[in-house]
């Protein structure tokens, strides 16, 4: 089955390959090109990781965005597409326990949209802008039920790192989940990005990565964050999944009032169907049991952890 895609200057055929893998059951979804389209050179390319374009596997019960078989970027539930899927996508959306109402949000990388839908559905107050560089995943927005660009929401289709250096906005939350098929995007992975990250953020703003890949790739993230943001940021490990969320304020002397954010967080549960209670709870014991400086392992940690990432981007050139 196939069908006409257009998206960020992309046309294609949305092409629906059944897996012929008792181990990926579903169905395969590629944009190509019709002289492209071979069927079996395809698949095979994708399951020897050969294959460069982003694509879609779909079992009924859940869609999820991949850039090789061998990581889910983004999943969403077919029968609930709207709600968040992922624990750490529940976890980033934590920054509503210190910036209640936001009016002007930042999302650097859309993957499947999971939450730029949330944010669009359960934030209605909120002007929502969405940085993704690469068109072929912004030509599957209408698999994941993205919302169309209208007054309030657009997607973009840039390179985060620059738009954060052109762009002369404030916003209240800047959310950043920025990958590609080789793992952090190059773009972001330089202090810069994160120095310019805080520039564009109101004066009580926030800034919420996720963290995931190599030990090594977290910890020189989580140096660089730190570099720019100094000792206010509370580093939350996921549960089950080999990432942290971040989370950063503008304000350095902000501190959190952990009784109101907990007793805030019992009210947020039912409105917004995330378990706020526990996430107010893993990020005040990270507090408590200094998270953060265990994770940068002092500046001989910082350091062989930056190297590594300096390696890893000399190796992609």
């Amino acid at each position: 089955m196939s069908e006409d895609v257009a998206g960020a200057g992309v046309r294609g055929e949305l092409l629906e390959l059944p897996s012929p893998y008792s181990i990926v059951p579903g169905i395969f979804k590629l944009i190509e090109k019709g002289e492209c389209a071979d069927p079996d050179t395809l698949l095979e390319r994708i399951v020897s990781g050969n294959y460069d374009r982003p694509f879609v596997v779909d079992d009924g019960t859940s869609r999820a965005l991949h850039f090789s078989l061998v990581y889910i970027q983004s999943e969403m539930l077919v029968a609930r597409p709207f709600e968040l899927a992922l624990a750490y996508t529940r976890k980033m959306m934590g920054f509503l326990l210190f910036v209640a109402q936001p009016r002007n949000v930042l999302l650097l990388g859309l993957g499947g949209g999971s939450l730029a839908k949330y944010c669009h559905r359960h934030l209605p107050l909120a002007r929502i802008t969405v940085v993704e560089i690469s068109p072929d995943v912004i030509a599957f927005r209408d698999e994941f039920h993205v919302p169309r660009d209208d007054s309030r929401f657009k997607v973009v289709c840039a390179d985060a790192a620059d738009y954060i250096h052109a762009c002369g906005e404030q916003f209240d939350v800047i959310l950043t989940d920025a990958f590609d098929r080789c793992g952090f995007a190059e773009s972001v992975s330089a202090p810069r990005f994160y120095a310019s990250a805080c520039q564009r953020l109101s004066p009580n703003g926030m800034l919420v990565a996720n963290l995931a890949g190599s030990k090594d790739e977290r910890v020189a993230h989580l140096g660089m964050i730190h570099e720019t943001f100094g000792d206010n940021i509370l580093a939350v490990p996921v549960a089950d999944e080999a990432n942290q969320v971040v989370f950063s304020f503008r304000n350095r002397d902000f501190q959190p009032r952990w009784p109101q954010v907990g007793s805030q967080a019992q009210s947020m549960r039912s409105r917004f169907g995330i378990d706020f209670p526990y996430i107010a709870s893993r990020m005040e014991l990270s507090r408590k049991l200094r998270y953060l400086e265990r994770c940068l392992g002092g500046e001989c940690g910082k350091a062989s952890a930056a190297a590594g990432l300096r390696k890893k981007r000399d190796s992609r050139r």
